[in-house]
């Protein structure tokens, strides 16, 4: 009589593995489903088309047809235009080494890659002044805020200078040549800040770092732009300003292929 009952047991049991097993599969493979599905629309890196101009803009603030933006206060013309590194190696190389450019890595590409990833977020700005006896604009007195509440402050020259000399080894031979042609680039293109007399114009470059890859909306803030000035040669009148820009931020594995996130 045995045998019957110790069989009907561990038939029992066995069912009772069974059910139990199922009820904790099934869940774990919907997890494993949706984790699956997740990964798979977030698979690839982030690709982001050039900053352009908002509609919205402040006031007194006009687009123009080659991507920037222009304040215009009687004869006071501020202009602020973001450049692609593409812009930038024809400025800036000027058909030299493209490697040496400071703002950018050149035709410099990852293996396996066939693009080149940026390097900086790099604005040009020029000021045409033909409104007030002298204009001072100091471009460390700028700064970027992004819609998803990210901050970031510009680079100074010294900060550059820094940058590229942690990449100077040995200091001799060839490092020594590309370190001195980058810094010699910047000194020859950053926004000096230096006074803008009556009818005079300066222009320059505003860097900051790369922005991160979440970054779409942002606004470029310019601060204490000096007007008029004292007997003391003091700010009495100054400036703010603000400038809207955008971009598309895609996803994928390649330019080509990814698809916009925004």
């Amino acid at each position: 009589m045995a045998q019957p009952f110790f069989s009907n047991g561990i038939r029992t049991v066995y069912n009772w593995l069974y059910e139990w097993s199922g009820q904790v599969v099934r869940p774990l493979r919907g997890l494993a489903l949706l984790a699956a599905l997740l990964l798979l629309s977030s698979c690839g890196r982030y690709f982001h088309g050039p900053l352009q101009p908002t509609a919205d803009q402040s006031a007194g603030m006009a687009v123009n047809d080659d991507g920037s933006v222009t304040y215009r206060f009687d004869r006071l013309a501020i202009n602020l235009k973001p450049m692609t590194d593409a812009e930038l190696n024809r400025t800036i190389s000027g058909g030299a080494n493209p490697a040496v450019n400071p703002y950018t890595f050149g035709d410099w590409s990852a293996p396996g890659d066939e693009w080149t990833p940026p390097r900086f977020t790099v604005f040009r700005l020029t000021v045409d002044n033909y409104q007030y006896p002298k204009v001072k604009l100091d471009p460390l007195k700028t700064h970027i805020t992004t819609s998803n509440n990210r901050l970031y402050g510009p680079l100074s020259y010294a900060q550059l200078y820094d940058y590229f000399r942690s990449y100077w080894q040995g200091r001799i031979g060839l490092g020594r040549v590309e370190f001195q042609a980058r810094t010699g680039a910047l000194r020859q293109t950053l926004y000096s800040g230096a006074v803008v007399f009556s009818g005079r114009d300066e222009q320059g470059y505003l860097v900051f770092p790369l922005l991160h890859d979440d970054v779409g909306d942002i606004e470029v803030h310019i601060e204490d732009i000096a007007v008029r000035f004292d007997f003391a040669d003091q700010p009495v009148e100054t400036v703010d300003l603000t400038f809207s820009f955008q971009r598309e931020v895609r996803q994928g594995f390649t330019p080509t292929s990814a698809v916009r996130r925004n």
